[in-house]
């Protein structure tokens, strides 16, 4: 009989069926198998069950031909009638029922480096399940358990059928790998450790305030442990002879099952490196990307120039056609219980690809169809020198080495639009980097293994079938050409994405994409965001203004010798800056000073303000929304951005009982952390919706901020910020200085040298460059100037 009448009437149980190959496998069913019955293990996810998300399934390109035949409708009733979803995990799969005829399980963990108890949980764990449940339901099916050519781990020469050669003991390894998890915990939460990370996330995070600190240093122990888990599972698998965690537990779920099965056929399927469909669904059908198609795009894009690979080593692909086809062969020939079978579904034995013929003819295609270059012509396609893993490991090391130096650099270097470009692309480069890295470390072992897996048992399945069946269902690897698979079917499959035309890009949240309403706060940051000055430079402009030749002399070079001082406080806490450069404002006069703003000042400030950040501010007032102005100027100097706002909290100080400022602080400066803790006090007082808020800052001290409403925007921000912004997909405006508008408020060349100093050394002294432009293109502060303490202008100003 062929396929179709052995699986007539038959019931067949499937996992995995939202992967790679059992979607294949439940096309293919559904197409061609009109008398089989399936049942289905879904997990549900989020809102949709698993029948919802097995109907949304068959919308995917993959049933595109069943839902031309038979209608949307059509393919509906064709699910409700032959397929039954059983809503279940392989941690749970509750009941099955009792008439199952086949069970093909190709759920698992897919990735090659999986942490040591996930690996075990889903590739150990969930066949231990499905028996579980197979057993309970009183069924006795043929069990066909998809595993891969792989587990045959770090040998070479010839690799025959059969059962694996080791003696590793499952249970034992099972039991540590459930273990490992706790111990890894228990580590990341030792004095070293914690000393270490807390102090890694001060450096990085210290300006934003212990807060930020504490949860940067909790996320890195996290992170730690995780890569713990990662290295645990590679290092077992390597010690005991695999090539990772992957195969290592898939390895150990087959003696499980030749151990465990009972009274059940078993049958162990070891594909190899499953890739894109020669026919069936359709030629160049792929889902996602599988193993090499990450590195094929990276060839193509000119960032893999030589990879650590065996020139003459087999490269074993197939087809997931192919393995479909082999599966079906395989479920309609059950072994004698005794007796389990096993096929390999491979290439490298009757149709080898070797890795240099793999490079040329992916090669040759770049050369006749390069990628884009984002509009400026195309890619020029590299040719590898197959310089060896050495030349290669050094390579990369000289680039991780590189991506380090320049993420110094740029920590250091003064603020500007150029500097936050070359930002972002080195990390474009960094990226690429880690790339490599990443996959020169995981397939290393499977690129230069020196081996061939035999195919003799599969082949024996294939020449059993009916001529007719190998027509429609064979599996020979022999059947295509590879010049053809490569260049014509699979490479323009893979490409194809990078080639569309590009969707124009979705408004960002900023001008124009403002809700009205009410409850709804919009917080700017001064210095930096709203205006190009610092606070040292206010505080500079604010003394000088009336003082002679001399005693601007004076303040000058006593602020020039105070910076040191002045960089450690920043070091230590933003708040020490404020009240050290403060603390020169004792024995000022209040009436003075605000003589001086009513005198000059309120020109000066309103001109320095950027008129995209005047626009920005009208447009939230004009939405309804409450405007906030948080700054640690002293409060007379933003006195004339009172019409702007409906609240500013601005920095006051103590006036002593000689009337005089005494250079103290009425209250604890608003920075880092404190920014955040206010944000959220002043929305309950005010009955606001700080997910539906804004908030406006340049420097990475007001991240806390930031990540307290539900729209933060990043302006002119500093290095640091600005990678924060990236990652993070929020908005990144450059809103430029006032055309004509000096960058310094003080007047002569002397004295504009000698706070360029001041600024460029304030800026180096936060470690990402913030201040340091002076003279430049006056894009930026001092990054939250946060500083205060009280309404310095009454509500509703």
């Amino acid at each position: 009989m062929g396929l179709r009448e052995r699986l007539a009437g038959r019931r067949v149980f499937m996992t995995g069926v939202t992967g790679f190959v059992g979607e294949a496998l439940l096309e293919r069913l559904l197409s061609d198998f009109p008398d089989t019955r399936i049942v289905a293990l879904v997990r549900p996810r989020g809102s949709h069950s698993g029948a919802a998300r097995l109907a949304r399934m068959t919308r995917k390109p993959a049933f595109a031909g069943l839902r031309e035949r038979l209608g949307r409708e059509g393919l509906a009733a064709l699910l409700a009638e032959r397929v039954q979803v059983i809503e279940g995990d392989l941690a749970d799969m509750g009941a099955l029922p009792t008439d199952l005829d086949v069970v093909i399980h190709c759920a698992g963990e897919v990735s090659f480096d999986p942490p040591i108890d996930e690996g075990f949980a889903t590739n150990l764990g969930g066949v231990q399940e499905l028996l579980r449940a197979v057993h309970a339901s009183g069924a006795r099916p043929h069990v066909v358990h998809v595993s891969t050519a792989y587990v045959a781990g770090l040998r070479s020469g010839h690799i025959a059928e059969g059962r694996l050669a080791h003696e590793v003991d499952w249970r034992a390894e099972q039991a540590s790998a459930g273990r490992a998890r706790q111990a890894a915990e228990d580590a990341s939460r030792s004095p070293e450790v914690s000393a270490r990370l807390r102090e890694q996330a001060a450096g990085e995070h210290g300006r934003a305030g212990a807060q930020t600190v504490s949860a940067a240093a909790e996320a890195a122990r996290r992170d730690w442990v995780a890569r713990r888990m990662v290295a645990a599972g590679a290092e077992r698998a390597q010690v005991l002879g695999w090539t990772d965690a992957y195969t290592f537990t898939k390895a150990l779920a087959e003696r499980y099952l030749e151990e465990s099965h009972g009274d059940l056929p078993l049958t162990i399927v070891r594909p190899s490196i499953i890739e894109s469909a020669v026919a069936r669904p359709f030629p160049g059908w792929i889902e996602g990307f599988k193993m090499a198609e990450p590195l094929i795009l990276a060839f193509g894009r000119a960032e893999l120039v030589d990879f650590p690979a065996s020139p003459d080593a087999v490269v074993d692909i197939i087809p997931v056609d192919l393995v479909v086809n082999a599966l079906l062969a395989a479920a309609a020939s059950p072994p004698p219980v005794d007796s389990p079978a096993y096929y390999t579904v491979c290439s490298g034995f009757r149709n080898p690809l070797l890795f240099r013929d793999l490079h040329d003819y992916v090669r040759g295609y770049f050369l006749a169809h390069p990628l884009p270059k984002r509009g400026r012509g195309a890619i020029a396609v590299p040719e590898w020198p197959f310089a060896g893993s050495v030349a290669v490991e050094a390579k990369l090391r000289r680039g991780e080495k590189a991506v380090e130096w320049a993420n110094r650099a740029l920590g250091q270097a003064p603020r500007s639009e150029r500097v936050r470009r070359w930002a972002v692309d080195l990390e474009r480069h960094e990226s690429r980097v880690a790339f490599l890295r990443r996959y020169s470390d995981v397939y290393r072992a499977y690129t230069s293994a020196e081996l061939v897996y035999v195919d003799d048992a599969t082949a024996a399945l294939h020449a059993a079938m009916d001529p007719a069946d190998q027509e429609e269902f064979g599996f020979d690897p022999a059947c295509y050409d590879w010049r053809h698979y490569l260049q014509d079917v699979h490479c323009p499959a893979v490409t194809a994405v990078l080639r569309r035309p590009r969707d124009p890009a979705p408004p960002r949240r900023g001008a124009g994409n403002l809700t009205a309403g009410e409850g709804v706060l919009a917080a700017f940051d001064l210095d930096g965001t709203l205006v190009s000055s610092t606070v040292v430079e206010s505080y500079l402009w604010l003394r000088l203004a009336d003082a002679g030749p001399a005693e601007r002399a004076r303040e000058i070079a006593s602020l020039a010798r105070a910076l040191p001082g002045y960089l450690r406080a920043e070091r230590r806490d933003r708040g020490h800056l404020i009240r050290s450069v403060y603390g020169r404002y004792a024995g000022v006069d209040p009436a003075e000073l605000e003589a001086v703003v009513a005198q000059a000042g309120a020109d000066v400030v309103l001109r320095r303000v950027k008129p995209a950040a005047v626009r920005r501010v009208r447009e939230h007032r004009a939405a309804g929304h409450r405007t906030v102005l948080l700054t640690g100027a002293v409060a007379p100097l933003v006195a004339p951005l009172a019409p702007l706002f409906d609240e500013i909290v601005a920095t006051d100080l103590e006036v002593g009982a000689d009337g005089l400022y005494t250079g103290r602080l009425l209250a604890s400066p608003l920075v880092g952390d404190s920014r955040a803790a206010f944000l959220d006090h002043y929305a309950r007082r005010r009955g606001a919706d700080l997910e539906a808020s804004w908030a406006y800052a340049d420097s990475l001290s007001d991240l806390p901020m930031l990540r307290t409403v539900g729209n933060p925007v990043v302006v002119n921000p500093d290095v640091a910020l600005h990678k924060v912004a990236r990652a993070s997909g929020w908005p990144i405006e450059e809103w430029p200085s006032t055309p004509g508008e000096s960058r310094l408020l003080v007047g002569s060349r002397v004295e504009r040298g000698l706070f360029a100093a001041a600024a460029v050394a304030q800026g180096r002294g936060r470690g990402a460059g913030g201040a340091g432009r002076a003279g430049g293109r006056g894009d930026g502060g001092n990054g939250g100037d946060a500083t205060v303490v009280r309404v310095g202008v009454g509500e509703g100003r």
